[in-house]
């Protein structure tokens, strides 16, 4: 084979190597996404390397030589599983990254102007990955919750920054502000001072209804209630990076909330509460079926103390809300220290999952 014939061959393999995994991008940001903004930049980038590589197309199939390559047969386990959706992103992004250097270098030596093309569309690409990648991330930070602390003032005993702040010291790994009659300055205002104690803290911060607050104060995320906007608007707001939390009370709204985009779900309320009045209690039940149910994280939320605890950690859940066990507590840090404690505990015995 001649040099232009084996150059011609390398390109048209990582052009469709390319080609293929911005297809797989592009259906993953359209269908599990919703994000038209990302799902059009995806198509471009598509198109311009489709363009840039129009002039060698025909030359590149008549060199074509599939059942003569030798690469064809060469196959690694890895190549032939993957764990997860999570997993197809990943390793699409890899190849496609990998692919564009190879079109770029082997360009350098036939085409430079259109190597700078492929070039820069490399560098596009890196930054599209970085905003496809987060949205990866999302679950996982969540999936390390186990103890979540509602702030709402009205409920506190002491100074509602110092609940906060002690309850972190205690081991809460998420704080949320619940606040529903603040005026807005008021409330931007305390998002950002809990969003900056979170992350001293290395906890989630996330703001309860207010998208607007959230995204001006640079929380990780915000719930919704299901009397609140859409979380499938929520998200198209709040864009792909932010966590969004949806609060559910029967299956069909678990089911609902995965499907408009939440990376995880309130599940309640499971008893009583003294914050929010219920006629309804679905209870652990809800929880256990959730778990059965429900691929994203759950946390159980509405009326949990040390005395009950146990009871919603043997449906599954992993993680627990609470508000008034810590916030109207004489010692907030001993307080989510015990329950914080108390679910550790049982995780590390080994209760099955849905027990």
């Amino acid at each position: 084979m001649t040099r232009e014939g084996a150059l011609l061959r390398m390109l048209d393999a990582n052009v469709n190597r390319a080609r293929e995994a911005l297809r797989v991008l592009e259906d993953y940001a359209r269908f599990c996404l919703d994000d038209r903004e990302l799902c059009a930049e995806l198509k471009r980038l598509r198109h311009d390397l489709a363009a840039a590589w129009a002039r060698y197309l025909l030359q590149a199939i008549a060199h074509r030589d599939t059942a003569g390559d030798v690469g064809t047969a060469v196959k690694t386990p890895s190549e032939q599983t993957r764990a997860n959706l999570d997993a197809v992103v990943i390793a699409a992004g890899r190849r496609l990254g990998e692919a564009l250097r190879v079109v770029e270098e082997v360009l350098k030596t036939i085409d430079a102007p259109r190597a700078l093309l492929v070039e820069r569309a490399r560098y596009r690409f890196y930054d599209l990955e970085k905003t496809i990648l987060s949205t990866l991330g999302r679950g996982r930070r969540f999936a390390d919750v186990h103890l979540y602390v509602l702030i709402t003032e009205a409920v506190c005993r002491l100074h509602w920054l110092t609940v906060a702040r002690e309850a972190l010291l205690g081991g809460a790994d998420a704080l949320q502000l619940r606040e529903k009659s603040l005026p807005d300055g008021e409330l931007l205002q305390r998002a950002k001072q809990l969003r900056s104690l979170c992350r001293r803290h290395g906890a989630l911060f996330i703001v309860n209804d207010r998208p607007d607050i959230a995204l001006l104060c640079g929380a990780d995320g915000v719930h919704v209630g299901q009397d609140d906007l859409p979380a499938a608007a929520v998200r198209k707001l709040i864009g792909p990076q932010m966590i969004l939390g949806v609060s559910t009370h029967r299956i069909e709204h678990a089911r609902q909330a995965v499907r408009d985009g939440a990376d995880y779900i309130g599940a309640g309320p499971m008893f009583p509460s003294t914050t929010k009045q219920r006629e309804s209690i679905p209870g652990p039940a809800y929880a256990r079926r959730v778990v059965k149910t429900v691929r994203i994280p759950a946390v159980a939320i509405a009326g949990i103390n040390e005395d009950n605890i146990e009871d919603v950690l043997a449906t599954g859940i992993r993680a627990v809300a609470v508000t008034a066990a810590v916030a109207a507590s004489d010692d907030p840090r001993r307080a989510a220290g015990r329950l914080k404690k108390r679910i550790l505990d049982f995780v590390r015995r080994g209760a099955p999952h849905g027990a």
